[in-house]
């Protein structure tokens, strides 16, 4: 079958529902894999280095204290780990199920973070573990987003909250619609030519913004989770939106 970087892991047919797709997780997880080498590359590019701001802003929201213990969950390359970390808490954990993810993750740093390979859905911590977890841009691809988000739930303490930055398609018509013509248009073909990539990745990324739940699905989703208060806070025109709920 040759290598998963050789392999369309995202075809049209399962294009056209990329979150019913029953091994959605297997194939999330061979696409991180193979885009690994230019993933950092090809979002700073694509966004106008924007994505940087975004990580930024959301952890000024999470309030971090000095005593606060912080998960990232789908951490990838560890930008937003490394983006908690200077917010001085007491400590970091990054965890992803993409090996070559997490491997980029470790080298790319000297730091204090602690960096661990597991399924965002199975975490291998004990309950009230954290008092933040948060998650950029990651629980869009999870195999099934309820169960994600109460995992969180699981681990998080009693004063806990968890921070979620996912992209969103902006409420303006005008605006809505340019950015779905360069996001299903534009966006695929160059970053496709940048990162040399095979797998359907970054036809992948339209369609599974473009057909998950829009900001009061996710609303209500972490209220359905036990979050009992949640917080939406929309950035750069609506492209993206911080959720910041906390633990009922």
């Amino acid at each position: 079958m040759g290598t998963a970087a050789d392999q369309t892991l995202w075809d049209e047919a399962r294009l056209s529902a990329p979150h019913d797709q029953q091994d959605k997780a297997t194939r999330v997880r061979a696409m991180f894999d193979a885009i690994a080498p230019t993933y950092e590359r090809v979002n700073r590019l694509l966004s106008a280095g924007r994505d940087a701001y975004w990580r930024r802003r959301a952890v000024e929201l999470a309030s971090v204290q000095p005593d606060d213990r912080v998960l990232d969950i789908a951490c990838g390359t560890g930008d937003f780990a490394r983006a908690f970390l200077k917010a001085g808490p007491a400590c970091v954990v990054g965890s992803d199920f993409a090996a070559n993810m997490l491997a980029l993750a470790i080298s790319g740093t000297g730091d204090s973070i602690d960096w661990c390979r597991a399924d965002a859905l199975a975490l291998p911590f004990a309950d009230e573990s954290f008092d933040i977890v948060s998650c950029a841009f990651g629980v869009r691809n999870f195999q099934d987003l309820e169960s994600g988000l109460r995992e969180a739930r699981r681990v998080l303490s009693n004063r806990g909250r968890l921070i979620v930055l996912e992209f969103t398609v902006p409420s303006s018509r005008l605006a809505g619609g340019l950015y779905l013509y360069y996001f299903r248009r534009i966006l695929p073909r160059v970053a496709s030519w940048l990162s040399g990539d095979r797998t359907g990745a970054y036809r992948y990324l339209p369609s599974s913004v473009s057909s998950f739940v829009d900001a009061e699905g996710m609303t209500e989703s972490l209220r359905r989770c036990g979050f009992a208060r949640v917080e939406r806070h929309p950035l750069t025109i609506g492209v993206v939106t911080v959720y910041l709920a906390w633990k009922a």
